[in-house]
């Protein structure tokens, strides 16, 4: 049982760039799509920190509110910054307001946040 403990901590402090990296083992050597293991990861790590980041907010959720006019090319960021494929990453573009990434650090959110703005689309940090 503490190894599962230790393992869900592990998971739980993945940067973005092990999470992707995460993303393609799965996908390449274990057929499981890279959507399904970065919403396994993003919840994971969303329920490990809500107590923490009511205390004193050091988890972020990156919100599309809107796409804005150049949708295509917040559909490809979006693609880019989350590992998804190309009909995830529109889906959840059509389906703004929606959570692009969920309990990143301060710093990431608010460059996420920024690159997504300089594409044109309508961002809020929550």
């Amino acid at each position: 049982m503490a190894d599962l403990k230790d393992f869900a901590e592990q998971l739980v402090n993945l940067t973005v760039k092990e999470v992707n990296e995460l993303a393609t083992i799965l996908k390449d050597e274990y057929g499981i799509e890279p959507a399904a293991a970065a919403v396994a990861v993003a919840a994971g790590g969303g329920a490990a920190g809500g107590g923490e980041a009511a205390e004193e907010k050091s988890e972020f959720d990156v919100i599309l509110k809107a796409p804005g006019g150049s949708k295509l090319a917040v559909v490809k960021l979006v693609k880019e910054l989350t590992g998804l494929g190309l009909k995830e990453a529109k889906g959840l573009v059509d389906e703004a307001p929606s959570p692009i990434k969920e309990g990143v650090a301060k710093d990431e959110a608010e460059a996420l946040k920024a690159q997504l703005e300089e594409a044109g689309a309508e961002v809020e940090l929550k």
